[in-house]
């Protein structure tokens, strides 16, 4: 992935929050156009990250695989087509027996393509039996692989709520950052999800889409993105969607080897300069539970990335007893991607 690739459209901001999205990390974005502090407080670049604990969880995210028809330059996971990583049965068991003795809202299914794993739609009938909201985290193109063809239908039939990743809403922009003809396929997605009643009022089924910038900056404020993406997907495309959600790159995994040192350094100081406090409030962490694809519990997804289990080791099945509330928080330097700007988490801008 280059960090100097061709700018996306910008939002209409207003003069003085002009935000260039092809800006460097040589030349981090100017303050007026995040919630920022002021760059000149040192203190900053040597803090450690605030100590967090967990506040009553409402959602279990899972990750039920890496295995993925994609392989985007931005995914934190690594996924691709050939990880064979994979849920096994016994576990995907556990998860509607701990939705239960938790009584959580919410199961937040990723990957990977989520829905590649042989027992995505078994477990989303089994979940949504029981009146808990199902998130798909859809890559869009997964809709039009063969033996997909009614995994659409299959979803508005059971009221998923699909979050897409849609990084920008012209071709060369997407195509530059998740493969040639990915755009093509998405739009065609969503066309075939809009037809079904996604992203319709009143309809009852939500369809967001996903926001990530290409390069080493902070995404626009989310509320201006969003209207632009409406503007010109519905003009070019006929396309509606019930939200955005812009979220910022985290440096791990792919995206961190692609800054190599220097550019990562840069990222990270530049994350650390516009860190909100107010933001540690609403981080997804103090909410959410996330499950790795062999059980094990992590306080998010990126500490899953990265290896960081629970500062005491636990496995999904221990939910079925163990009360997490009020749990230390496993924080560090790649936190701050969650707290810079107007923050940043599954379900889009804190701020």
């Amino acid at each position: 992935m280059g960090l100097s690739s061709s700018p996306l459209p910008t939002p209409s901001l207003d003069p003085g929050q002009r935000f260039s999205l092809s800006m460097s990390i040589a030349h981090p974005a100017p303050l007026s156009a995040v919630q920022a502090v002021d760059p000149c407080d040192e203190t900053l670049l040597t803090m450690a990250f605030p100590a967090l604990r967990r506040g009553v969880p409402t959602t279990l995210q899972v990750n039920l695989g890496y295995r993925c028809n994609q392989a985007c330059s931005h995914c934190h996971v690594a996924a691709g087509p050939n990880r064979t990583e994979s849920m096994d049965a016994a576990t995907v068991a556990l998860i509607p027996a701990v939705l239960q003795a938790r009584r959580l809202s919410c199961l937040d299914l990723t990957g990977g393509a989520p829905e590649l794993h042989p027992l995505f739609r078994s477990l989303v009938r089994q979940v949504r039996a029981l009146g808990v909201e199902v998130i798909d985290r859809c890559n869009l193109t997964i809709l039009q692989e063969s033996g997909q063809e009614n995994l659409a239908a299959f979803l508005a039939d059971q009221g998923v709520h699909v979050v897409a990743s849609l990084p920008c809403y012209q071709a060369d922009n997407v195509d530059r950052q998740r493969g040639a003809g990915v755009f093509e396929r998405s739009i065609a997605g969503l066309q075939e999800l809009n037809g079904l009643g996604y992203g319709q009022p009143g309809s009852g089924l939500e369809l967001d889409l996903v926001f990530n910038p290409q390069g080493a900056v902070l995404p626009p404020p989310q509320r201006q993105l969003e209207d632009d993406y409406r503007r010109v997907l519905a003009q070019d495309h006929g396309v509606v969607f019930s939200r955005l959600l812009a979220l910022t790159n985290m440096p791990i995994q792919r995206f961190a080897q692609a800054l190599r040192p220097e550019g990562l350094e840069r990222y990270h100081r530049l994350l650390r300069l516009h860190h909100s406090q107010e933001n540690l409030a609403s981080v997804m962490c103090r909410s959410l539970l996330s499950v790795d694809w062999q059980g094990h519990l992590h306080d998010c997804d990126f500490n899953q990335q990265l290896g960081l289990g629970l500062p005491e080791p636990r496995h999904l099945r221990d939910l079925l007893s163990w009360d997490p509330c009020g749990g230390p928080i496993r924080v560090g330097e790649h936190c701050f991607g969650c707290t810079a700007g107007a923050g940043s988490s599954c379900g889009g801008a804190l701020a």
